[in-house]
Order: structure tokens, then C-alpha cells, then sequence
């Protein structure tokens, strides 16, 4: 059985780590899932969302340094577990129960938007391995979190609970232990109800124009919003609104 499967529920893919008997740790079979996983999200029209879970109770515990010992490979191009340096145009949401540690933090960060168990815990400890956090965790959660708390996860390697990074912002919705997926793939498919296009330039957007000047930013709102205007989903749109008013 591969350690990464995949199911669809309507226009969603579920990706899941599944080896809960390592806590979710990525090597090298991960990475390969991983990587199928995310191109078959991007490249298949009927997919419009992901969501990014692990088996049993953990999301995922980072690098499984064994096989990191061992020599395997577990970052490619797209970074670790192919995602944190991958350009995506569809949303994923991590979807987070246990500890989402190490390498399992810089895959939520890497995520559009997390969905997080009461008793979920995220953190970088990767000092106390005399390593660093080197696939996003550092620059992410200092963007998300604010620098004093990405100084303090980086530096002592001690996690912080749901509650607390729900209320710092890294964690969009809390949920009850085990319905972390649920609510994830609910968000999703409430994502995937609306237009491709819309969705995908407003992602670009928001991805794109963190620290850019503000004409730079105004400039790829408007380069966006032309890309919209000229989708079928637009003028559709257009007609039937305007089919509305004439009914009334």
C-alpha cells in the first residue's frame, strides 16, 4: 500500500500521509506520492481544491530521519514532500490532528489554509536536532506569526498548541479532535462551488503581491481581475445577472 493515497469527494482530492505507525514522517515513497498528488490536483479540470491530511492521529512529525540517514531523498524541486516550494493555482488546506511537527509545520504553513484539532500542537524543533528549519518554517512563520513568536518556536524548539496559533492566525478554524478533515474538506468544497478563475487570480494575488510596492500590487490586481474578465465563468455571470434584472 503506498503511504500517500488519494480520494476524490466530488471536485475535492484528499491527500494523505499514511504511515501513522512512523507519525506520518516523510520519506522518499512519501515524497513520490506527494509529488503524483499535487500534479493530479493541479492538472485535472475536475479538481478545483485539496486538502493535505495525515493518517491516525498526527499530521505529520517532519523528515523521517532514518531514511534521511539512510540517503533517501525526501525534497525535490517543490521542496520537502514536493510542496513547500511548490507554485500552486489551487487552493490545498491542511487539514491538522496531533502534532504537526518540524517538516509537518512547514507543510501546513505551505498550505492555503489549516483547519487544526483542539489538541493539535505546530512547531519547529528542528534546533534540538542541531539542524534548522530550512523548508519555509522560518520566513512562513514569521510572516504569519509575527516575528517575537517565530523567534521564540525557532529558538527554544518548543510547540505551541491549536488555540494559541488559532488566535495568532496561523490556523483558520478549530475543530473537535477527529473532525479536522471534515470541516477541512467542507471548506474546500464550499471553495470549489465557486468560479476557477476567480479563485485561482485571487490566490495569485495574495501569493504574489506579498511585499510588492503598492502601484506593483494594484498592477497584478488589474492584470488578475482582466484575466477574469475574459473567462467563459465571467460572462456567463454577467448574462444571467443581467437575465435576473430584466425578469424583475
Amino acid at each position: 500500500m503506498s503511504p500517500t493515497t488519494t480520494r476524490t469527494i466530488g471536485p475535492v482530492l484528499v491527500i494523505t500521509i499514511d504511515r501513522p505507525h512512523v507519525h506520518n514522517a516523510v520519506d522518499h515513497a512519501v515524497l513520490v506520492g506527494m509529488r503524483a498528488a499535487l500534479e493530479r490536483l493541479e492538472s485535472a479540470p475536475e479538481l478545483r481544491a485539496g486538502v493535505l491530511t495525515g493518517a491516525g492521529a498526527t499530521f505529520c512529525s517532519g523528515a523521517d530521519l532514518r531514511a534521511r540517514l539512510a540517503g533517501e531523498r525526501v525534497v525535490d524541486d517543490n521542496g520537502f514532500a514536493g510542496l513547500t516550494r511548490r507554485r500552486r493555482t489551487k487552493p490545498l488546506i491542511a487539514a491538522a490532528e496531533g502534532n504537526a511537527l518540524g517538516g509537518g509545520m512547514e507543510l501546513a504553513l505551505a498550505c492555503d489554509i489549516v483547519v487544526a484539532a483542539r489538541d493539535a500542537r505546530f512547531g519547529l524543533p528542528e534546533v534540538r536536532r542541531a539542524v534548522l528549519a530550512a523548508e519555509g518554517g522560518l520566513y512562513r512563520s514569521a510572516s504569519v506569526l509575527g516575528r517575537k513568536v517565530a523567534m521564540q518556536l525557532a529558538l527554544t524548539g518548543e510547540p505551541i498548541d491549536a488555540e494559541r496559533a488559532h488566535q495568532l492566525g496561523l490556523v483558520n478554524e478549530l475543530t473537535d479532535s477527529g473532525k479536522a478533515l471534515e470541516t477541512a474538506v467542507a471548506i474546500a468544497e464550499r471553495i470549489a462551488a465557486n468560479a476557477p478563475e476567480s479563485v485561482r487570480q485571487s490566490k495569485r494575488v495574495i501569493d504574489e503581491s506579498a511585499g510588492l510596492a503598492e502601484d506593483d500590487a494594484w498592477a497584478l490586481t488589474q492584470e488578475a481581475y482582466a484575466a477574469v474578465k475574459a473567462s467563459p465563468e465571467f460572462q456567463e455571470g454577467a448574462r444571467a445577472f443581467v437575465a435576473r434584472k430584466g425578469a424583475r
